[in-house]
């Protein structure tokens, strides 16, 4: 704060307070959200899998999976069961990390590396024409030598950030095979580990971590706890600097932390702003909420990993699905709702119908995914959870469209169970993913189709 005469604690009301703390949790909800993380993070000894499900490891490091994550994860809200995934945190503090990418050849796959405010810093995937090698990821602080045999230097101006590796797997005994190679050779290591040499795990054999968040409750991990969010606020101010135009604003939310030193009564309004706010954060989980209205109800997203100030599309995305991709290596659609405004439920049936030549245009993949109320998968008999590239059996019509199915029974015609997709007995969610999309999709052009009740 600027020290007008030596008057820096200024008179507060515990109104004003509150209303200024309602503002920086709404801000700030992502970041602190990152950096719970990573606290969580370091307390990993080695890369492996917490309760044997969600890769991780301790900051500068990755965990790998080899197949698709399991339903009982909890860590992450909306996982997908098309690509193998790899998680891991970057923390600034422990200097850079080399992560290694290997030749995938014509397979899809993709690294995603954002920073503190979720938003990605690099370039590293089949859609970029990556080469294989060892690429550094770096502070902006950070004034080391590059050494010799590094590819490319990406650099972040935050302490914390998240690397998440994807790479896509056909829904096959065959892929599952061919993918462990590729995947054994995903790592990410500090600098000083770093001697030009690739490094090779066998992440099938990993250890596991006791940790119950991974499978916790039918909800999302509570990343974020409303009633001890402004004890870490200051440190995250410290951890993000403010974009070009957010300096007043910093010196705003700095302001009300320290009315708070010297005044419980300012500490305690600043507290429960918090937990009221957080019902303001809660509604922007549902996707009907949030987004940008295309046909048929369905909701997108144009900044995803881009957001800059854009504070409400950070936090909405934060809650209901945090870690999406940039616009141009994935397009994200979600839908509550059927066609006539009503919300889906697993009782129903749906269909879900493409018209000949008219699959999302990718050059990646795409798919369609179900999630329960919560944002998580559906255990079924079927073990299945989207259905799209990745499957080999799909049945299409004469007409040579694409119907899928969803909730409702079980089809007992074997084509009709193919495109099926099994939904709980309660509202659930929609989710179409198109990975490295074409430009009609960025452009707006290609819009899912209905989902229309049975």
């Amino acid at each position: 704060m600027t020290d007008a005469g030596g008057f820096d604690r200024p008179k507060m009301t515990v109104d004003y307070a509150r209303a200024v703390g309602a503002t920086a949790y709404l801000w700030g909800w992502s970041l602190v959200n990152m950096h719970n993380r990573r606290n969580l993070m370091e307390q990993l000894p080695e890369p492996g899998l917490l309760a044997g499900i969600v890769p991780a490891g301790p900051p500068g490091t990755i965990g790998m999976l080899h197949d698709y994550i399991r339903p009982e994860e909890r860590v992450v809200a909306c996982p997908n069961q098309d690509v193998a995934y790899g998680f891991g945190v970057l923390d600034s503090e422990r200097g850079p990390s080399v992560v290694q990418v290997p030749d995938f050849g014509d397979r899809f796959w993709v690294y995603q590396v954002v920073d503190q405010r979720t938003d990605s810093f690099v370039e590293l995937g089949k859609m970029y024409g990556t080469r294989p090698g060892f690429y550094l990821l770096a502070h902006n602080s950070w004034d080391g030598d590059v050494p010799a045999g590094i590819t490319g230097v990406f650099r972040y101006d935050t302490r914390v950030g998240v690397v998440i590796p994807r790479v896509f797997m056909d829904d096959t005994a065959q892929d599952r095979v061919a993918i462990a190679p590729l995947v054994g050779r995903i790592c990410m290591y500090p600098l000083s580990e770093f001697d030009g040499e690739v490094k090779v795990r066998d992440w099938a054999d990993v250890p596991t971590f006791g940790d119950g968040r991974a499978t916790g409750d039918q909800t999302e991990t509570q990343w974020v706890d409303p009633e001890k969010f402004f004890d870490v606020l200051g440190q995250v101010l410290d951890e993000v600097p403010p974009l070009p135009g957010e300096e007043a604003l910093y010196e705003w939310f700095r302001s009300i932390l320290v009315a708070s030193e010297g005044d419980r009564v300012v500490a305690d309004a600043l507290r429960q702003a918090a937990i009221d706010t957080d019902a303001v954060v809660r509604g922007l989980f549902e996707f009907r909420n949030i987004g940008n209205p295309v046909a048929h109800n369905w909701t997108t997203q144009r900044n995803g990993a881009a957001f800059g100030t854009d504070y409400l599309s950070r936090t909405a995305i934060g809650k209901s699905n945090i870690f999406v991709n940039t616009p141009n290596e994935t397009a994200y659609y979600y839908q509550d709702l059927d066609d006539a405004g009503d919300r889906l439920h697993g009782s129903n049936a749906y269909t879900v119908r493409f018209p000949a030549a008219q699959l999302p245009p990718v050059r990646g993949f795409w798919s369609l995914t179900v999630y329960n109320k919560h944002h998580f998968f559906h255990p079924n008999d079927l073990d299945r959870f989207s259905l799209g590239t990745k499957n080999q059996g799909l049945t299409h019509g004469d007409d040579g469209s694409l119907t899928l199915t969803v909730g409702g029974a079980a089809p007992t015609d074997p084509k009709l169970l193919a495109n099926w997709l099994p939904a709980p007995d309660d509202e659930f969610t929609l989710y179409l993913r198109a990975y490295w999309p074409e430009q009609s999709i960025l452009d707006g052009i290609w819009e899912p189709p209905a989902v229309t009740r049975q």
